[in-house]
């Protein structure tokens, strides 16, 4: 998953006066002034216009943050963006004089999305913005240099501890690197929870009830009945997730025993293959014992035996986007972005797509390429936010964003959803004797998608369900790790190794809380992803499993992909959303469909098991 940085950087510029001529401001508008349609054109032309001058020279700021971790690179950052959020909360408090007006919608929906377009906003205060903003270039900084050591001569970074939960099957050695990388988060805790009590005076200074209120107001309808509806699609995918877990739950106390995981309740979060039990398909070979024949293609063995190259893996993902009709990406793309990691410096590897300038085609992803079918997948993913931004760059500056954050998330995860055997087989990743071999044995191919995608639907769903209870001051400083283990098993249905410290903040080990990465994006990219891929496989006419279905190679696809992205967020998501697969529901319904040969093979293997926890 990435965390993606969109145009929302150039929107945060305060409008100033310029070259003698008076511009629009709170300043300029009080309470006795009498603004007009034609003040807010003025307002949102000049907002346009700064972001176009100022926007990329904040995004190369925070470029430098992230891909130079040093003391400079983060003061620079932490004055960037104390700057920048002071000037986007006056640059709201303006669009505010404006909401008694009677506006064209293109311009009253601008206006909204001036005024909500934040995620942890300070109080309009130099001294707060100030702190606020070194909290979080800290908090940052402490997760992108994270490393533990156990003695002076046994230390370990992220990437170390990763290799070993990836891939280890001791479940010792697992347990130590589970714990160890839990141990960059204790510090953390405080300068958290400063950030949030400042960041809800900051929502509650923008006429927000708090930040729950700030994040969940940005979807094109009441937080409640958003909330509902998430809450509703969930229950509709559950049966499928229940049975997914028995079945692993089960294979993993044949291979581990009873000491390590019972055959009945949650699962610990250390055998699972993956350093947040996010995905489980690192244990796809506990999870599931292949036949003789209808063997998935092993794609980590293919780019090993074809000795493919970092950049080559992006070109293969770039050539996908090519045969639906999208243009090359840029020069500036090959020569900017970041694929391996350096060895002279400090690096957020968290694979991410940004957005710098899209005017001048400054368009690049970063990330530490692992030669790998989980990095082949993600830098298709990565690629997914790259053409959006490519897609939308015509737009004003304020819709240069996902129809909802979802959107950009659900475009990448797409692609993947395209990577079958018979796409393999057409880049030369299989023979066509490979190709059907694989398609023979579709639990196969499902149980691999499976562990990954569905796998991730409770925890993407729980997260912020952990940082609205945060936000809302539900829970005390002592409840806060307890609390989120709660939720972790009463919706993954995974629990904690080992009994955790007084002091711990588990929570903190995972980069989108100290980032402040909004997290429902990721659920409603797993859901909109499948109801993506169905409209557009029944529009180039496929006949078959759902599963089968890649529309690389397909223009009609291409089209109607270009058209919604073409939109960004001028429109309402729902309207993106119809004009794409024909109706304005959220539904669980295709993730279903993709997936029912593998549900009905799980209820075989299930009976006589107690299911749940």
């Amino acid at each position: 998953m990435s965390k993606y940085l969109i145009t929302t950087l150039s929107l945060i510029f305060i409008l100033s006066c310029s070259n003698g001529v008076e511009t629009v401001t709170e300043e300029t508008i009080t309470e006795e002034t009498t603004v007009t349609e034609a003040d807010a054109k003025e307002f949102l032309a000049e907002v346009e216009q700064k972001a176009k001058i100022e926007g990329p020279v904040y995004s190369s700021a925070f470029w430098i943050q992230s891909n130079f971790i040093t003391h400079d690179s983060q003061v620079v950052a932490a004055d960037f963006s104390k700057r920048g959020t002071l000037e986007a909360l006056q640059q709201a408090r303006t669009a505010s004089k404006f909401d008694d007006l009677e506006l064209e919608p293109a311009d009253r929906r601008a206006l909204n999305i001036i005024k909500n377009g934040f995620v942890m906003p300070p109080p309009l205060d130099e001294d707060l913005a100030g702190e606020m903003a070194s909290i979080m270039t800290e908090l940052e900084s402490m997760y992108g240099s994270g490393s533990h050591c156990f003695t002076e001569d046994d230390c370990y970074d992220l990437e170390a501890f990763e290799n070993i939960i990836d891939n280890s099957r001791d479940p010792d050695e697992l347990l130590k690197a589970w714990s160890g990388w839990r141990e960059i988060g204790k510090p953390m805790k405080s300068k958290y929870l400063r950030m949030v009590d400042i960041g809800n005076q900051g929502a509650q200074d923008l006429g927000f009830d708090g930040l729950s209120d700030l994040w969940f107001s940005q979807y094109d309808m009441p937080a409640s009945e958003f909330s509902e509806t998430v809450d509703k699609v969930y229950e509709d995918l559950k049966p499928l997730y229940e049975a997914l877990q028995c079945h692993v739950r089960a294979e993993l106390n044949e291979f581990y025993g009873d000491e390590v995981v019972e055959n009945k309740g949650s699962i610990p979060a250390h055998i699972l293959g993956n350093m947040w039990a996010q995905s489980w398909a690192n244990i796809y070979d506990i999870a599931y014992q292949e036949e003789a024949v209808g063997k998935p293609i092993n794609i980590t063995k293919v780019i090993e035996d074809k000795g493919l190259s970092e950049i080559e893996m992006v070109e293969i993902a770039e050539d996908f986007f090519l045969s639906l009709g999208f243009e090359p990406l840029s020069d500036t793309f090959w020569e900017r972005s970041l694929f391996v990691k350096p060895v002279d410096r400090g690096v957020v590897c968290h694979a991410s797509a940004w957005d710098i300038d899209s005017a001048n085609q400054d368009l690049r992803i970063k990330m530490c390429i692992d030669k790998n079918e989980e990095d082949f997948s993600t830098i298709h993913h990565e690629l997914g936010h790259i053409f959006y931004y490519q897609a939308y760059k015509d737009q004003p500056v304020v819709f240069q964003r996902g129809a909802n954050d979802g959107f950009h998330e659900a475009v990448g995860d797409l692609l993947s959803l395209s990577i079958t055997p018979n796409y393999l087989e057409q880049i030369g990743f299989a023979t066509p004797e490979e190709a059907e071999s694989a398609k023979q044995n579709e639990v196969a191919f499902l149980m691999k998608k499976a562990l990954d995608s569905v796998v991730a639907t409770p925890w993407t769903l729980m997260l912020d369900k952990w940082r609205m209870a945060v936000f809302n001051g539900e829970l005390s400083e002592d409840e806060l790790n307890d609390y989120w283990w709660e939720l972790r098993e009463k919706y993954q249905g995974v629990k904690s190794p080992n009994e955790r410290p007084a002091d711990a903040f588990d929570p903190g080990a995972k980069y989108h809380v100290p980032g402040n990465t909004p997290y429902t994006r990721y659920y409603l990219a797993r859901v909109l992803q499948y109801q993506f891929h169905e409209s557009l496989c029944e529009q180039i006419g496929f006949d078959g499993p759902l599963h089968e279905c890649s529309i690389y190679n397909n223009e009609i696809a291409g089209d109607s992909l270009r058209a919604m992205l073409s939109l960004g967020q001028s429109k309402p998501w729902q309207d993106a959303l119809e004009s794409i697969i024909g109706t304005r529901e959220l539904s669980g319904t295709s993730m279903l469909n993709y997936y029912a040969p593998l549900k009905e093979w799980l209820d075989e293997q299930n009976q006589g098991r107690s299911c749940g926890w």
